[in-house]
């Protein structure tokens, strides 16, 4: 899992490669228990080259949603693979998490 991070003022985008899994979820929550994070109001995951996706790294992101949610950060996730959405969806993910087709629509609703 390699997790990248582009900030442009308010937004960080956070591109997540590879397979999340146990191992790299620590990675994840690292990245995103850091409070510097907490000085930015929108959180735009780019998930295009995310291939897999575990129970761990969903419980990463779902530790941080109440969090992102008090602070009034916006958590959006895009260009998410269909299998990666699935998982998502299954679990009823996608009801609590803002989940968009590409960075485009992300920075629309981001902005609203």
């Amino acid at each position: 899992m390699k997790i990248t991070q582009d900030i442009k003022e308010s937004t960080i985008i956070m591109t997540l490669d590879g397979e999340l899994d146990a191992s790299s979820s620590v990675i994840l929550d690292e990245e995103l228990s850091d409070p510097e994070i907490m000085k930015y109001s929108k959180i735009l995951v780019d998930c295009q080259n995310l291939n897999y996706i575990s129970s761990a790294g969903l419980g990463v992101f779902i530790s941080h949603l109440q969090r992102f949610e008090d602070a009034q950060i916006k958590l959006i996730f895009f260009n998410m693979q269909d299998k990666v959405r699935n998982v998502f969806e299954i679990l009823g993910l996608d009801l609590l998490m803002t989940i968009v087709t590409n960075y485009e629509e992300a920075i629309t609703i981001a902005d609203e």
